[in-house]
């Protein structure tokens, strides 16, 4: 929905007003290739990290490629995989042996980080008091072509009405998740290719500020099936050709597809802030379209939607494009797309600003590849974390512009190293913009969270109570929780003493 700017520039910066239309980020969860957690997935994007393997062709043989496939030139022998991609604690979410086995990995991951980002939140299901909406997609079901319909035994043993609706199409993610969680807010499926998982946030923004649910699971999950193995390299694909994505830069020419999984815990800011919750970022606002036909082709991009997107989002807001800092882009690498989005972006700034390089932008493409449907949740969760930790990442992989940007008297630069982030008097702000193939274009505004209400002083003890489902699990959960507390010095043990107490589950 859009609405008027606004141009009164005390209200633009002011800091950390609360508007009823703030939507704080309250949990957050993932696993991508090179980090199972957030805190894992900002020191790749803080330290300049690719996760991205380049494989051996022994690897390569013993995973069932080819050995003809290799020595073709155009093959590129890169990929990105999530540790672990087949474990999944089954019995924890109550699946018997054969339903585990038949459901989609992509399923899989997806409830569990579900699982973790309600912890991180500190509303566990049982425990909070409201409706919980789901809002997510996945990537293609390639599990199911490549591993269960291949199975005559299990395709004739289960029957194929039953494959399908057993954690397998894609339209039964969300509404898994609210099954196996009790979750009975709005569960929708959102499918825009790779602005899925933005697309989603967008749409849960949306319900809990219509008073659909009261919180809200949102994101996204893409695994490759057949894992580990690389592609074919073709001029007409948007894939690099020697497995490295280089956003921007003069060398690049495509990305690498990728797993991985993230997912967000959303709340209304008020309610957030009430209830005395960990507080991530601030989402003020969002806006998603899509391009139409103002395009050369189905599969182009198109500069006038792009900049309509991110134009719309800065006003939903109440922003101008001087109070944004830094832009998490799509950033694919391509000779063609990285031009197009940076044109939109820049026609979508001039509208509100006539500053000159003053805005940075990167890609946490070079990093962790294009991971379809999950590539905008983890942008999100990339500057959340830079907000909170004041600090800008580089964009991997850049050292020369692509010279068909026009990067010279417009507002953005390309971040080519760790800068600490200076708001200069204003809250820090970000977009997060993701492109979906067939036009459904995404744009977020985030900004840095709220100060945290200090915690009164208390006794120097507290009770620690840790429950798990078995004596292994609660042995695990104790080595991490001593593993946190001490990466996590200034954290007050009242404080990790009340989330224990009332923000896990009773197991």
């Amino acid at each position: 929905m859009s609405q008027d700017r606004v141009h009164d520039s005390d209200r633009a910066t002011a800091p950390n007003e609360i508007s009823d239309s703030d939507v704080a980020i309250v949990g957050m969860a993932c696993r991508y290739a090179g980090a199972n957690d957030p805190e894992q997935l900002w020191r790749l994007f803080r330290d300049g990290i690719e996760a991205i393997e380049h494989y051996s062709d022994e690897e390569l043989v013993e995973r069932g490629v080819d050995p003809a496939l290799l020595r073709n030139p155009a093959y590129v022998k890169a990929g990105g995989r999530i540790a672990d991609t087949r474990g999944f604690d089954a019995a924890f979410f109550g699946y018997g042996p054969k339903d585990a086995a038949i459901t989609d990995p992509q399923h899989r991951h997806f409830l569990e980080c579900t699982w973790a980002a309600l912890e991180d939140a500190g509303h566990v299901p049982e425990r909070f008091e409201g409706s919980v909406g789901v809002f997510a997609g996945c990537g293609m079901n390639s599990y199911f072509v490549f591993n269960l319909l291949t199975n005559r035994e299990i395709v004739e043993s289960t029957g194929l009405f039953l494959l399908r609706h057993t954690g397998n199409d894609r339209d039964f993610l969300p509404t898994t998740v609210s099954y196996k969680l009790d979750l009975t807010g709005p569960s929708i499926a959102v499918q825009t290719a790779c602005s899925t998982s933005l697309v989603a946030i967008h749409q849960a923004c949306q319900s809990l500020l219509a008073g659909e649910c009261d919180m809200a699971v949102s994101g996204g999950s893409t695994i490759v099936v057949p894992e580990g193995r690389g592609y074919l390299y073709n001029d007409n694909e948007p894939l690099s050709p020697d497995g490295h994505c280089r956003a921007f830069d003069a060398k690049g020419a495509g990305t690498v597809l990728t797993s991985g999984a993230g997912v967000v815990v959303l709340r209304r800011l008020r309610d957030a802030v009430e209830d005395g919750d960990p507080i991530h970022a601030v989402i003020k606002g969002s806006a998603i379209n899509n391009d139409g036909s103002r395009k050369i082709g189905y599969l182009a991009p198109s500069v006038d939607g792009q900049a309509a997107v991110v134009a719309e989002a800065l006003a939903v807001a109440g922003l101008e494009a001087d109070d944004i800092q830094y832009v998490a882009t799509h950033g694919t690498g391509t000779h063609v797309g990285d031009p197009i989005e940076f044109t939109a972006l820049t026609q979508a700034f001039r509208e509100t600003s006539e500053r000159e390089g003053y805005c940075a932008i990167g890609s946490s493409k070079p990093n962790i590849g294009h991971t379809d449907t999950a590539a905008g949740i983890a942008s999100v969760i990339e500057v959340a974390q830079a907000l909170q930790h004041r600090q800008i990442p580089p964009s991997l992989h850049y050292s020369t512009p692509n010279p068909n940007l026009e990067i010279e008297g417009s507002p953005f630069y390309v971040n080519d190293q760790l800068r600490d982030w200076e708001a200069g008097g204003r809250p820090r702000r970000a977009g997060v913009s993701s492109l979906g193939v067939g036009g459904t274009n995404a744009h977020v505004i985030l900004e840095e969270a709220p100060p945290a209400t200090a915690t009164p002083a208390c006794e120097d003890w507290q009770i620690l109570p840790l429950s798990a489902r078995s004596a292994s699990a609660l042995d695990a959960r104790a080595d991490d929780l001593a593993g946190w507390i001490e990466a996590h010095p200034e954290a007050a043990l009242a404080d990790v003493a009340h989330t224990l107490q009332v923000g896990r589950a009773g197991m």
